[in-house]
């Protein structure tokens, strides 16, 4: 099975994020998570919408938002758009199976309740190994 997703990050409406999986963590993952919501939230007062995704030189980001949660995957822009929505949307439903909105509800702000999640969606996120084997393959 071919490995879709490269970075995940789960973000709360305020932009704090939730959980996070980051290959090359060249930024401050709570920095990111301020920014994605500050620009879906732009978005949103211009389209109603939000942000579907972006691209940035080789990576396309791409965005989900559902009930107050932001979730932003990104992958190679080689991979079709379609797929990666699929995958992030198995993701989307497997944190909401996972936590369901009664207890994000009565969350108290520890993300340490998010780390499980990496076991429920390891099959969706490329490896270090699959990375290195297709720079140099």
């Amino acid at each position: 099975m071919v490995k879709v997703l490269q970075d995940l990050y789960i973000i709360s409406e305020g932009g704090i994020v939730l959980y996070h999986r980051v290959f090359d963590e060249k930024l401050d993952e709570q920095l990111f998570g301020g920014l994605m919501s500050a620009l879906n939230s732009f978005a949103e007062e211009l389209t109603n919408e939000g942000l579907s995704n972006f691209e940035l030189q080789d990576k396309r980001y791409t965005l989900i938002r559902k009930n107050e949660i932001l979730f932003v995957a990104s992958s190679s822009k080689k991979i079709k758009a379609k797929k990666v929505i699929e995958e992030l949307q198995l993701i989307v439903n497997n944190f909401f199976d996972l936590y369901p909105k009664e207890i994000l509800e009565t969350w108290e702000g520890d993300v340490a309740i998010f780390l499980d999640f990496e076991k429920e969606i390891e099959d969706s996120l490329e490896g270090t190994i699959q990375k290195f084997q297709k720079a140099f393959w």
